[in-house]
């Protein structure tokens, strides 16, 4: 049976996306965060606003969960750390019992999550920020 160009393309795209993933995954494992000077491009939020964004210091956490380090991960952002996987849990959740991925009343819980995470982790003095390494 002869697969069609469609399924081969999808498996192809598959493929690619899960390679650059992996390649991703690799960079932000090898190369560390922490560290001024890597290539890793700046937050735009911070960079107008000042301020960390809801997930300034993500590839931080990135990095630290790949190396095993949960404590420093959770300094980095203990809002994405915990929040995503619940999230991706919850969307699957949803879709395998067929219902929308996200109704509105999840979109504002979502967001005005974000938007109170941003506040308070900008505060003076709130221990969990992404931190940086001297050289």
């Amino acid at each position: 049976m002869a697969r069609s160009g469609l399924s081969v393309r999808t498996g192809a795209l598959s493929i690619s996306t899960g390679a650059t993933a992996v390649g991703a995954l690799a960079y932000v494992g090898i190369v560390d965060p922490h560290r001024p000077g890597t290539l890793f491009p700046p937050c735009p939020f911070r960079l107008l606003t000042g301020w960390n964004c809801p997930f300034c210091g993500g590839l931080r956490m990135t990095h630290d969960l790949l190396h095993g380090d949960m404590s420093a991960a959770v300094v980095d952002n203990v809002f994405a750390l915990v929040g995503l996987p619940l999230l991706a849990i919850w969307l699957v959740w949803r879709i395998k019992r067929g219902e929308r991925a996200f109704p509105r009343p999840a979109v504002v819980v979502i967001v005005a999550s974000a938007v109170i995470w941003t506040v308070v982790r900008n505060l003076p003095g709130f221990p969990l920020v992404p931190t940086l390494i001297s050289q």
